[in-house]
């Protein structure tokens, strides 16, 4: 072989086993941004229905973090984020954001992409006009406060008039005293900031971090004043169960508690005769 044509050979073989295609030119205006694991998990994902979401809104946080914990969930759990209205539980489907710090290049080829799909270049905007009902907007932003503002209090209502239920960013919001105000749409975050947004959009529907957690797009969001939990649709049945009778014992032992009958040693955890009695009511039920 010519030695031309063994170093095209040899070309060829290198871009094939480096895995390197041309992509689809349609993938540039997808309205979810391709990413390989959504591709390889999507036919496993389940989309949580209302009636699950409603129904995991009336179980402690605890009891869903213990079943979780059993299905091998275990880094699903975020705490010590500030929330404008601690007064109320979140729960929905995550719609995922990811940001990245601004230069000239970056904002240039989103500028192009914005205008080749037709959606808003801020992606504050754009999550008012395309979040769902049920949705809960997670934005990664790094983690910070000063530089890493998502929006603010018109934009949030923006997004609660599309379906969206609140918020969760992994960095700031502006407009913390109107955000308190907006029920129905409590907003968790790093930190509040007055400053206006700093980064650039550049990711939509692709898996997140917040803090330690990884989120992927369409996962359960459960939040209060406490923490927030993020968990696949696929396995909410079986945390709705487990997460069931945890509640359910727990509320059978306050009972007993509050009948002042029984030593507190023998009521927590129950000793053998009182676990007998809890089963038999729990089979009446």
């Amino acid at each position: 072989m010519k030695p031309i044509a063994l170093l095209t050979a040899m070309a060829a073989v290198c871009w094939v086993a480096t895995g390197q295609v041309t992509p689809d030119p349609k993938l540039r205006v997808n309205r979810n941004t391709y990413h390989p694991v959504m591709e390889t998990l999507k036919d496993k994902q389940v989309r949580v229905t209302d009636e699950q979401l409603e129904h995991l809104k009336r179980l402690p946080l605890e009891a869903i973090w213990g079943a979780l914990q059993r299905q091998g969930y275990g880094h699903c759990y975020v705490a010590g984020l500030q929330t404008s209205r601690p007064q109320e539980r979140l729960v929905g489907r995550a719609l995922t954001i990811r940001y990245l710090p601004p230069r000239p290049d970056l904002r240039e080829a989103m500028d192009v992409l914005a205008k080749e799909g037709d959606w808003p270049r801020g992606y504050n905007v754009r999550a008012a006009e395309d979040a769902k009902p049920g949705d809960v907007l997670v934005v990664d932003l790094g983690g910070v406060v000063a530089e890493g503002v998502f929006f603010g209090d018109v934009s949030a209502l923006g997004a609660q008039a599309s379906g969206a239920r609140g918020a969760v960013l992994w960095g700031s919001s502006r407009d913390m005293v109107e955000l308190q105000a907006i029920a129905g749409f409590p907003v968790y975050a790093v930190g509040f900031d007055p400053r206006p947004a700093y980064q650039v959009g550049v990711d939509w529907n692709v898996p997140v971090r917040v803090s330690n957690v990884t989120v992927l797009p369409g996962d359960v969001v459960v939040g209060d004043a406490e923490a927030l939990l993020f968990f696949p649709g696929r396995i909410v049945a079986e945390v709705i169960e487990q997460a069931q009778r945890t509640m359910d014992q727990e509320d059978f032992e306050r009972k007993l508690v509050q009948e002042k009958k029984h030593r507190f040693r023998d009521v927590y955890p129950m000793n053998p005769e009182l676990r007998k009695r809890y089963e038999a009511e729990r089979k009446k039920k």
